[in-house]
């Protein structure tokens, strides 16, 4: 259902995934005196709200009661630096479905980091990882190349490992969903990707 206000946002999802998600998130990052962000579903559209204006803390917003959302939405929190997080939405640009070739190929680029990190945020909550295109009006998906940089990352990450905030949640996640090591190079596969 989705929420008219922020404030509503406090109220339980329908799936429980979504919860224990949000759970984690908060217990890693709500910290007043820390990265104070929450991590809020039940919205129409996915957005990042900076604290400011009576919000006392940053909200990471994800669409409706829908896992692989809070998931997408955390690996672009974590991707994004300092300066970016005390933007609206991070100060990006969005263009909506039905994207030229252009745009189609910008957002790609874009989108690479984050969501290699929601795949590696699904595997530690036992979930399958869709790509997304997010361009259901082209009809063509996400492209080869997309899928096979976002598999590179992936594997660039447990090789490397992310940022403090991505691995904090990965293993924050592992952890409560009791599941195996997220970064385990060998349990990702180019051709599980779809």
């Amino acid at each position: 259902m989705p929420v008219e206000t922020a404030e509503m946002a406090s109220v339980p999802t329908k799936r429980p995934v979504a919860d224990r998600i949000v759970r984690v998130f908060d217990q890693c990052f709500s910290d007043p005196n820390g990265l104070n962000t929450r991590l809020c579903g039940g919205f129409p559209e996915p957005f990042y709200r900076p604290s400011g204006g009576g919000q006392p803390h940053h909200q990471v917003e994800f669409t409706l009661d829908y896992p692989a959302s809070a998931l997408h939405e955390v690996g672009h929190w974590c991707v994004a630096g300092e300066m970016r997080r005390q933007l609206p939405d991070y100060g990006y640009w969005y263009a909506p479905d039905g994207r030229s070739a252009e745009q189609q190929a910008a957002f790609e680029l874009v989108e690479v980091k984050p969501q290699a990190l929601e795949w590696i945020f699904a595997r530690a909550c036992d979930l399958r990882f869709r790509v997304s295109a997010d361009n259901l009006e082209s009809g063509t998906g996400p492209s080869a190349s997309f899928k096979k940089a976002i598999y590179s990352q992936v594997l660039d990450y447990c090789d490397t490992r992310p940022n403090t905030r991505a691995c904090a949640f990965a293993e924050a996640l592992a952890r409560d969903f009791g599941r195996p090591n997220p970064f385990d190079r060998d349990s990702y596969q180019l051709v599980s990707l779809s």
